[in-house]
């Protein structure tokens, strides 16, 4: 078979069952194409390679004898450096890290290798995943489309390694917006599912959590070129795991297929902050094509919501958490954090936040069940909600917390990279970005289509129902053939 290193998970998964193509062959195909690629990128902190082969090697003789590990036999898959994984080691981006080999596990990544796959290394992330910007003290990663620009963060190793070939799935993590950033900036498909569906245990190295792990907000995610590798990853990573006790049994929803015009689609660009033209454009013209399929596409937003206040509630809590955490001495993480705050409607709350007594917290907590609740009951009318990703495509490196001037206004740096997502994660909706347009210097456009809680896998069916149409699955098969020539 050819092209191996851009098919999705589901179709290397398949090919490998039905012999067409070996474990061992997908892998080193991989491989190859990283030692070519990666260099310029950088979307690695760890390769595993002799590991990997051990594996790909088990999992071709397993398949001799007609043993199939899971629906992911023989398929390789990567993961954000702050997931534990047992032998491989977790840094999350800082060198204190370095040597720190976890003894436990992830669980969405333990069962991601029950379910056969074969992990292939550890994606870069900022120290601390602290930025919309990967640059760790393992180096900068570039964007695959053009090396001059920014993959965004804190997964942006994951979605450079997904956008470049070098895996077809990416085990990715958010709390601001940390997946559906980068997912956005780098044109693949990237998703949140419903707040405490998938289990967190391990999902950051231990000597981070202390006694006071984040219980809320803190989501896993994963990134891929195709929304079936989403559903997929859902189904087996879903569901309690006796580690991480606010997450429930698998969730039983009607996820039957329907057609598209049946779906009634609310959009909105504006969150009280400007959009560049061109992602407006991109939202507007997505928004009228599905009203010509016949859907009830309407502009609407929750009613006399705050945004602003919403994201210094966000900011609150996220501040509270960073207070409680045991972080290293890490003097550029903190001159880095002071200069991502700047200005931003977040910092009001995440000050706040770190100084947080008992009563404001649980007023905190009270006015984010408040925009849950408003969200929620929107979304009774609609089966979902399509809002930007960020204010503004993938940019090119610059210093942490330089402000953007977008249509003639300066915004603060977080909020424009996060103010669109962190309100999700707030509220704990599912999200999953889907990759539509292209600004016209080529870079990726991605939009967020916003479920109901609990829906997510009927919120995946309307995603690939959508990518459907038209040519729009064409700007995630061949990412990187349609990059900038300083790729190749």
């Amino acid at each position: 078979m050819s092209n191996l290193v851009f098919l999705p998970a589901y179709q290397l998964a398949k090919a490998i069952q039905n012999r067409e193509v070996s474990a061992t062959e997908v892998l080193e195909a991989h491989l190859n194409h990283i030692a070519k690629h990666n260099p310029k990128i950088n979307a690695f902190i760890t390769l595993d390679e002799e590991g990997a082969r051990k594996r790909a090697t088990a999992a071709d003789e397993a398949l001799a004898k007609g043993e199939i590990w899971g629906i992911l036999h023989g398929v390789p898959f990567t993961a954000k450096d702050c997931y534990e994984t047992v032998q491989m080691r977790t840094t999350c981006g800082y060198k204190g890290f370095a040597n720190y080999i976890p003894k436990h596990d992830a669980t969405v990544i333990s069962r991601i290798l029950g379910a056969g796959g074969i992990l292939l290394g550890k994606t870069n992330l900022p120290i601390f995943a602290s930025d919309a910007q990967t640059n760790s003290d393992f180096g900068r990663t570039n964007n695959p489309w053009n090396l001059a620009y920014t993959p965004g963060g804190s997964s942006g190793g994951s979605a450079a390694a997904v956008a470049a070939g070098f895996s077809p799935l990416d085990l990715c993590s958010g709390l601001g917006g940390s997946g559906r950033i980068p997912a956005h900036f780098c044109g693949v498909f990237g998703f949140k599912p419903t707040e405490q569906r998938v289990s967190m245990a391990g999902a950051w190295p231990a000597m981070l959590e202390g006694n006071n792990a984040l219980q809320y907000m803190y989501a896993a995610g994963a990134m891929s070129r195709s929304v079936e590798d989403l559903k997929i990853w859902l189904s087996l990573v879903e569901g309690a795991d006796n580690k991480f006790w606010q997450v429930p049994p698998v969730i039983k929803e009607d996820d039957s297929e329907r057609s598209l015009n049946s779906y009634r689609i609310a959009w909105t660009d504006n969150f009280g902050i400007s959009v560049t033209s061109q992602t407006r454009a991109t939202l507007e013209n997505l928004a009228h094509t599905l009203q010509q399929l016949g859907c009830t596409v309407e502009k609407a937003s929750p009613l006399d919501f705050d945004y602003t206040a919403a994201v210094q509630t966000y900011g609150e809590l996220t501040g509270a958490w960073l207070s409680s955490r045991p972080i290293p001495k890490q003097p550029t993480f903190f001159n880095d954090l002071r200069r991502l705050f700047s200005g931003a409607n977040v910092i009001k709350g995440a000050l706040q936040g770190t100084r947080i007594q008992i009563k404001q917290y649980a007023a905190s907590m009270a006015r984010r069940d408040y925009f849950t609740s408003q969200v929620e009951n929107f979304l009774e009318q609609w089966d979902a909600w399509l809002v930007p990703t960020t204010a503004i495509p993938a940019f090119p490196h610059q210093p942490v917390g330089k402000a953007f001037e977008i249509e003639g206004q300066k915004v603060p740096y977080l909020d424009a990279c996060a103010t669109f997502t962190s309100i999700f994660t707030l509220t704990g909706n599912p999200v999953v970005v889907l990759p539509v347009g292209k600004t016209q210097q080529g870079l990726p456009i991605g939009l967020q289509l916003v479920g109901k809680r609990w829906q997510d896998m009927q919120l995946l069916n309307l995603a690939a129902s959508i990518m459907k149409v038209g040519n729009l699955t064409s700007h995630n098969k061949l990412p990187l053939s349609l990059c900038s020539i300083n790729c190749i």
